[in-house]
């Protein structure tokens, strides 16, 4: 997608219309957050949106150009608009190499970030451009201010506004440079394909790794180490059960919480359907779950549950679960539960992998060819901060919550600072708002909170 330019120091939209709303991350969450602002009848708004890593719409979920790493979720569940559900699907049917496309399908990821792309060509093309500014630079710093916001970017210019919205997605890890470990997403390069590849993780990640070596023509042994070895469900047909609000046992303990799942799965079962009917029934409560639930529950459901809750409620597709099967049946591909303590790179170029093993309880060093990260998304938010979100912890604009989730935020998305008062200005969504909505990283429910963000700022709620 062509990028328009940015090059005044201090830039300040000129058209009078509507607020300026700045936008820092370019993933879904920032494009379906300034899609549905663009949107609104009621206020003209304007829209900067800042992405310096990846091309808009596209994030690290949705750069992938593997057409084998898969949406983990039907194409009928991709919408962008909940009013419009099959509006995905519509657009994959009326591309000339997706004709015949159907709503039950997985279909790549890259094709999805492609999707979410094309949401903002109305406003980057027509006559209504000006209404949008796209700039391809990283945000450093953002000043919430009694009139506006500042946002400083790592070229020394800035962007004035008179709201800021964190679409920064997931927590990354701050790699040292040196390290013999990969990220998830690292391109290995050249190496042996007879070696042995450790994989750190077992989840959604690792089937995507597992399925490029694969694919790559690798030979050797993929070993995926994680304390649980928890491979992440399948797909299969599902008829949610009805649940109401009134069903659920808010505010009650996990254990209480646990025993309900367990009786919804026996329900759902005694009526000839599966677990996934339990689970699907549930989701649409979950941040209303994660709500009441006391702080000392929240950090149970952590330790305990939310590892099992994961691997049923983030399915993979059954193409990829034949290839991971089929690869565990042959042996290519191995798990091993244990926790990882830490990799070394020798002198002669040999890696090395520390693993303290579940069932010896001892201490193996395991040689590997390549070692790759893909322990998921829950990392320590101020360890790993980006220098953005630094900024906002040191100068006291932002706060870690309490269980170190992530940015402490409201039911509102507002930021809170470190006095505990939350900001009129200074907002968050998607994976940025994860502390206060838990379930909060897949389409359908950032169509729902962008949606409902869009409609709260355009009467002015917020």
């Amino acid at each position: 997608m062509d990028q328009p330019s940015f090059a005044s120091p201090i830039q300040k939209a000129a058209h009078p219309a509507g607020p300026h709303v700045v936008i820092i991350g370019g993933g879904a969450s920032g494009v379906l957050m300034a899609m549905h602002l663009l949107r609104r009848p009621e206020r003209a708004f304007r829209v900067t949106l800042i992405e310096g890593r990846h091309a808009f719409g596209r994030g690290i979920a949705y750069s992938t150009s593997d057409p084998d790493h898969l949406l983990n979720t039907r194409a009928h569940n991709m919408s962008a608009f909940p009013e419009d559900p099959l509006h995905f699907v519509n657009w994959l049917q009326a591309r000339p190499d997706d004709p015949a496309t159907t709503a039950d399908c997985f279909v790549s990821r890259g094709t999805f970030g492609a999707y979410l792309s094309s949401l903002l060509r109305p406003w980057l093309d027509g006559t209504d451009a000006q209404r949008l500014r796209v700039v391809p630079q990283s945000a450093v710093r953002v000043e919430d201010l009694a009139r506006g916001v500042v946002v400083h970017l790592g070229s020394g210019e800035s962007v004035i506004g008179d709201t800021a919205i964190l679409a920064t997605g997931h927590v990354l890890e701050t790699r040292d440079p040196d390290s013999a470990i990969l990220a998830a997403w690292d391109d290995p390069g050249a190496h042996d394909r007879d070696a042995r590849v450790i994989i750190i993780g077992s989840g959604l990640s690792m089937v995507d790794r597992v399925i490029s070596l694969l694919k790559s023509g690798h030979r050797g042994e993929i070993l995926s180490v994680s304390r649980r070895s928890l491979l992440p469900r399948t797909h299969a047909p599902t008829t949610p059960l009805p649940i109401g609000i009134a069903d659920i046992p808010l505010c009650a303990p996990m254990s209480v919480l646990v025993a309900w799942v367990r009786d919804l799965t026996r329900k759902a079962e005694a009526q000839g359907g599966t677990w996934r009917d339990a689970v699907d029934g549930i989701r649409p409560h979950v941040s209303r779950v994660w709500r009441g639930l006391p702080p000392v529950e929240r950090a149970r459901f952590l330790r305990h549950a939310a590892s099992m809750w994961d691997v049923h409620r983030h399915r993979i597709p059954p193409a990829s679960e034949s290839t991971i099967q089929a690869a565990l049946g042959s042996g290519r591909l191995r798990l091993l539960r244990g926790s990882f303590l830490g990799a070394e790179c020798r002198p002669d170029g040999t890696q090395t992998a520390r693993v303290l093993c579940s069932a010896s309880k001892e201490v193996e060093t395991i040689p590997a060819g390549l070692i790759f990260d893909c322990r998921g998304i829950r990392r320590d938010p101020a360890r790993h901060a980006s220098p953005l979100v630094s900024d906002l912890l040191e100068t006291g604009r932002g706060r870690v919550d309490a269980l170190s989730i992530g940015l402490d935020v409201d039911q509102s998305c507002r930021v809170i600072d470190r006095t505990g008062k939350a900001s009129n200005r200074l907002l968050a969504i998607g994976p940025a708002s994860r502390s206060a909505f838990w379930e909060i990283t897949a389409i359908p429910d950032i169509r729902a909170q962008t949606a409902r963000l869009s409609e709260a700022m355009a009467m002015a709620k917020i």
